[in-house]
């Protein structure tokens, strides 16, 4: 970048922040290496033929200095590159209102904050930027835990049954056995009965003789 512009932002900088003319999507991203991300950055009020400059802010950078990626003329339909950046991985196009930086082939050190910028009266206006993630790995998603509910195993009332039928026939041998103690009594009720009978029959017979 030619160090006029660079002055230039330094005397803008207290007039950075983001303004609802240009709209920036997408807000975060977070990619592995060796892909690529479109940013898209929309002028809704600004003339359509200004020029839009891409800048980034590294997210290791401690006085959070901006460095100048591209700037893009549609009305021309050229674009020019800041110090060190490589064209074939930054690419850039305009498709109606729209400002579209292409980055392809991503490194870790592509990691930062991406902002579209143009030049106002009398200030800055940027967008409000989109934070670009680059990992190795992605992070994975914590799985929910499922709680597992055992199923107790049914008991039967084993001991209540055994106990119910030693009690059943506990009563059932006590009234076999009242039924047998009641037929033997009358057995022998019977039988002396049969006996007196006799023994009145023999003894009216000796009277009459």
């Amino acid at each position: 970048m030619q160090p006029w512009l660079w002055l230039f932002f330094s005397v803008k900088l207290a007039a950075l922040w983001s303004s609802s003319a240009l709209v920036q999507t997408p807000d975060s991203k977070t990619l592995l290496t060796n892909h690529a991300v479109e940013i898209s950055c929309e002028a809704n009020t600004l003339s359509k033929t200004a020029l839009i400059y891409w800048l980034r802010q590294r997210r290791e950078s401690k006085d959070k200095r901006f460095e100048f990626l591209v700037s893009w003329n549609p009305s021309k339909g050229n674009a020019v590159y800041g110090e060190g950046v490589k064209k074939e991985h930054t690419i850039v196009f305009s498709h109606l209102s729209r400002s579209i930086l292409n980055l392809t082939r991503l490194k870790l050190e592509d990691s930062g904050t991406y902002f579209c910028m143009m030049i106002g009266s009398p200030q800055l206006i940027f967008g409000k930027g989109t934070e670009l993630r680059v990992v190795d790995v992605l992070p994975t998603t914590a799985q929910p835990k499922t709680t597992v509910f055992k199923k107790k195993p049914c008991q039967t009332p084993k001991l209540k049954a055994q106990k119910g039928m030693t009690c059943g026939l506990i009563t059932l041998s006590l009234l076999v056995a009242s039924i047998l103690v009641l037929l033997v009594s009358l057995s022998v009720a019977v039988h002396f009965h049969c006996l007196r009978r006799k023994a009145r029959i023999r003894f009216m017979k000796q009277f009459y003789k």
